[in-house]
């Protein structure tokens, strides 16, 4: 039989959605709130302005996670601010690319991974929202790390990256071209064999943050307070 891939596809942000609206459940009006990236979080940054609207949000500052989220939400007109306005950030909802039965988490399939781990970082708490697709034994089992390098020199991360294991790759943009992120960084998805060890996970961020040229990786580790995933038949919450 052949599979439906567009009910598939329809189901599955059907899923987001719902999770992402358990996640802004835990909004409370005079909050400062990180808004993430991506096709997750966007659900996210919707449900907040229809709350805003019909007055049961109230006094809610938005700090954006990417350009793209800060245009979104100026068009719903969520008040927004910034990190160095609000350095403290009550809390961030944001998505995921892969999670592990620790809650350490891949970011950066969007390329906005720097922006997203600075508000991250500023935030008391960090609600992290993916469909049960998202879920995984160990991290690099299903996604490559995203690394993003400054433009000059970026070739010589290449061999840097082979001697840690991994396989790196420049990401390229829809047109053909390298892709840019919004500090104009290029993005170097590097494939590593998966990491169930939380010593091998925290020793390969140390080793390629230190690397200089490279910005910062999409290692979120020991920032989620809290995953939300949307399954088939329902919504879990897996506290840290």
């Amino acid at each position: 039989m052949q599979k439906d891939y567009g009910n598939m596809s329809q189901n599955i942000d059907e899923l987001k959605r719902q999770a992402a609206e358990r996640a802004v459940e835990q909004v409370e009006s005079g909050m400062v709130v990180g808004l993430g990236h991506g096709s997750t979080a966007i659900h996210a940054v919707r449900r907040i302005a229809v709350l805003i609207q019909n007055g049961t949000l109230k006094n809610i500052l938005g700090v954006p996670c990417s350009q793209q989220i800060e245009t979104e939400a100026h068009n719903l007109h969520i008040p927004l601010t910034t990190l160095d306005e609000h350095p403290v950030v009550d809390l961030t909802i944001d998505g995921a690319d892969e999670v592990d039965p620790h809650l350490e988490i891949i970011k950066g399939g969007g390329g906005a991974l720097l922006r997203e781990k600075l508000v991250a970082q500023a935030s008391k708490r960090e609600i992290i929202v993916v469909d049960e697709s998202k879920l995984s034994a160990a991290l690099c089992t299903r996604f490559a790390l995203p690394i993003e390098v400054i433009p000059f020199g970026w070739t010589t991360h290449l061999a840097f990256l082979e001697a840690l294991g991994g396989q790196p790759k420049l990401r390229m943009g829809a047109d053909g071209s390298r892709f840019k992120t919004d500090q104009g960084n290029y993005i170097l998805d590097c494939k590593f064999p998966p990491l169930a060890s939380a010593d091998a996970l925290a020793e390969l961020a140390d080793q390629i943050k230190a690397r200089t040229g490279i910005v910062e990786h999409g290692f979120f580790i020991g920032i989620a307070s809290e995953v939300i995933v949307a399954g088939a038949d329902r919504i879990r919450n897996i506290r840290r």
